[in-house]
This record gives structure tokens, C-alpha cells and sequence, in this order.
């Protein structure tokens, strides 16, 4: 693969990215209205961050010299039905890489709040409450992390100083990985009893889409925590109201099936639920990764190599 002339578009001004080859035009756009120039001459597409579908995809069709999309997400799914717009050998690359550390950061943090008592030390904050007493530690907790890629392996890295009882991990297939064994999906009904915190960072397939149904909830234990930092879709939201309702489990999502969850919804106000608003990768560590990635991938693509991060390519 190579190409030395024509468009690529960026989300960032291109005065702003070190290291960019000087054979390309630079062309910004982050989802506007127009155009920045004719999408024809476009061989290099940066998508837009944390954009709609529908904006992401709306160029597609009118790029016929596409050789590829670079996405600056962990998951690709919201660009999947695009994808029958761009003729065969177009490769999608994914942001491995960018967001590991902030997303970890925090997955982290609402596992500890949620076990802590912070939320509901907030709100007493607000009404002049002393909320003392007995609060969870992580110490000594069992921890499972659904989804053992590039995420969930940061994930467990910053759980090895809390003095956790034991981290499980579980990915689409069985492997062994540097911090020890990884179990097959398959395997999650006979893991799932086990665990104090769930903490789910798969990306969002067909196999993955409703994974937390009623029946994948009700195999974990009473008062178990579940986190997710995937994506919304990977949660039955009507199975985990019905959890929160009873007072059986506790959640802590980034993500939410709706998104943005609207107004009204039942969600806002679920006991025992923490919700952060789609945050995990939008953080200070975004930008200067995401920038370092794509003068990367612009490198190789230049040179005639092989771009990284390649999660398919069209046929």
C-alpha cells in the first residue's frame, strides 16, 4: 500500500500534528456542514471524534479513491454500516492505543466510587449529611473483566496495586496473556458467581450486542458491581433496571442503551446506579495520542507500509 499525492481529512488543524508527510493536502474537517473540499480526491479519511453516525459516514459514499479510514475510537461498530460505500481493499483501522490509559483511568474510578459510597457522599455534600460508617474496599474483592483486549489488559494493570483477592479474565477465544490465563466467552455462566466487580470492556459485536441479558445479570452474585466501559448496546438496559430496582445489584456505566440517555429515563434515577456521560477516552491523554497515532499511520501509508491497527478490510 502506498500513495504519495491527494487529500486527506483530519479532525485537527494539521499545523497542529508533528511529523505529518509534506506529499499529502490537508484538509480539516471535524463534521460540519460543508465539505472542506471535493470527498473524490479524499485517499485518507480521519474520522471525526465522538461524532454521529450519520455525520461520520455522510462523506463515504462520495470517496471513491479511499485506500483508508482511520477512526479515532477503540470500537468501529458506529462506521460498520458504512462500509458498503467503499470499493474492495479500503482498510479500517481502529485508535489501539489512545485510549487504553484513559479509559482504564476510569473504569478505576467508578469501580471505587460505586464500591465507596461516593456518589451518595456527594449528595449528602449537597444537604449538609455526614454519611459515616462501613464502606467496600476493593481489597480482597474478586474482579471479572469481560472483554481482555488492548482495554481490559490497561484495566487490570491498575487494579495490581488495590490488593484485589483475584482478577478472571474472559475474551472472544481462550489464550494465555502476560498476566496469566484468559477463558473463553463460553465460559462466563461458570465464572460470573465468583465475582464481586464485573467489569466489561468488549467491543460491541454481534456476539457481544445483549450480552448482559436477565440471564447473564441473574448468575451474579447479591450485591455484585457491574461496570461498563464498552458499550451501551452490550447491556440488556430493561434486565439491569430490573437488577437496580430489586436492590440485588449495583452498576457504574459510561455507556448507556439509549445514548445520550434521555431525559425521563428511567436510568436517571435507578438505585444503586452511577452514570458518566460517554467519558472514558475523552480526557487530556486524547488529543496528543490521537495526533501521534495519525502522523504515524500518514508515515507508513507514505512509505508504502503496511498502516497498523488494520481491524478489516474490504472485500
Amino acid at each position: 500500500m502506498t500513495a504519495t499525492t491527494g487529500d486527506v481529512w483530519l479532525p485537527f488543524p494539521p499545523g497542529e500534528i508533528d511529523g505529518l508527510p509534506d506529499c499529502f493536502r490537508y484538509r480539516r474537517w471535524d463534521g460540519e456542514d460543508a465539505f472542506p473540499a471535493d470527498p473524490a480526491d479524499c485517499v485518507f479519511y480521519v474520522t471525526p471524534y465522538m461524532k454521529s453516525q450519520e455525520v461520520t459516514l455522510r462523506p463515504l459514499a462520495r470517496m471513491p479513491a479511499l485506500r483508508v479510514v482511520q477512526t479515532l475510537t477503540a470500537g468501529i461498530d458506529h462506521v460498520l454500516p458504512g462500509l458498503g460505500d467503499l470499493r474492495p481493499g479500503v482498510r479500517l483501522c481502529n485508535a489501539r492505543g489512545v485510549h487504553e490509559a484513559s479509559t482504564a483511568e476510569l473504569a478505576l474510578t467508578l469501580v471505587l466510587a460505586s464500591l465507596r459510597g461516593i456518589p451518595g457522599m456527594v449528595r449528602g455534600q449537597d444537604r449538609e449529611e455526614w454519611h459515616g460508617g462501613f464502606y467496600e474496599a476493593l481489597a480482597d474483592r474478586s474482579v471479572l473483566i469481560v472483554g481482555y483486549g488492548a482495554i481490559g489488559a490497561a484495566v487490570e494493570d491498575r487494579l495490581a496495586p488495590f490488593e484485589c483477592g483475584r482478577i478472571t479474565r474472559v475474551a472472544r477465544s481462550a489464550r494465555t496473556a502476560p498476566h496469566g490465563p484468559v477463558h473463553a466467552l463460553a465460559g462466563l455462566p461458570g465464572l460470573l458467581p465468583d465475582a464481586d466487580v464485573v467489569v466489561l470492556t468488549t467491543p460491541l459485536t454481534a456476539d457481544t450486542r445483549g450480552l448482559v441479558d436477565a440471564a447473564f445479570l441473574g448468575r451474579m452474585k447479591d450485591g455484585a458491581l457491574l461496570v461498563n466501559v464498552s458499550r451501551g448496546p452490550v447491556v440488556d438496559t430493561a434486565a439491569l433496571l430490573a437488577e437496580l430496582e430489586s436492590g440485588r445489584l449495583r452498576a457504574a456505566v459510561d455507556v448507556t442503551d439509549p445514548e445520550p440517555l434521555p431525559a425521563g429515563h428511567a436510568l436517571w434515577h435507578a438505585p444503586n446506579l452511577l452514570i458518566t456521560p460517554h467519558v472514558g477516552g475523552s480526557s487530556s491523554a486524547f488529543e496528543p495520542r490521537a495526533k501521534r497515532l495519525v502522523a504515524r499511520q500518514l508515515a507508513r501509508f507514505a512509505a508504502g507500509e503496511e498502516v497498523h491497527n488494520t481491524v478489516l478490510i474490504k472485500d
